[in-house]
């Protein structure tokens, strides 16, 4: 059975852009961009364990993510329609730029899908 996703803050562009200004965070939205949700232990980040809480915290705070808890196991999935709703083609440009220039390479998921 599915878990409930737990409440994610409203999508405002000062928000977004606050959370997706962090190289982690941007590397982690490039990783989830992908349209699948992620265990959070299936995210490789060049971090401690605490400090990606952290950042996932602050996307999901932003409303960039929501994360779904299932079990002990948490998930975590972009909310790419709802912030293409509030916010056309912000989060496409940030991605292109972000690959372009290589920001958040450093991210990566231990089950690319």
């Amino acid at each position: 059975m599915r878990g409930d996703d737990s409440t994610s803050g409203p999508i405002t562009l000062p928000g977004v852009l606050a959370a997706l200004s962090d190289t982690t965070r941007l590397g982690l939205v490039r990783v989830l961009a992908d349209g699948h949700e992620r265990a959070w232990g299936d995210l490789r980040v060049p971090v401690a364990k605490s400090t990606l809480s952290h950042h996932l915290k602050v996307l999901r705070s932003a409303g960039v993510t929501a994360t779904r808890k299932e079990g002990t196991r948490c998930f975590v999935r972009l909310r790419a329609t709802e912030l293409e709703d509030t916010l056309p083609g912000l989060l496409d440009s940030v991605l292109a730029s972000a690959a372009a220039l290589g920001s958040g390479d450093a991210v990566v998921a231990a089950n690319p899908r």
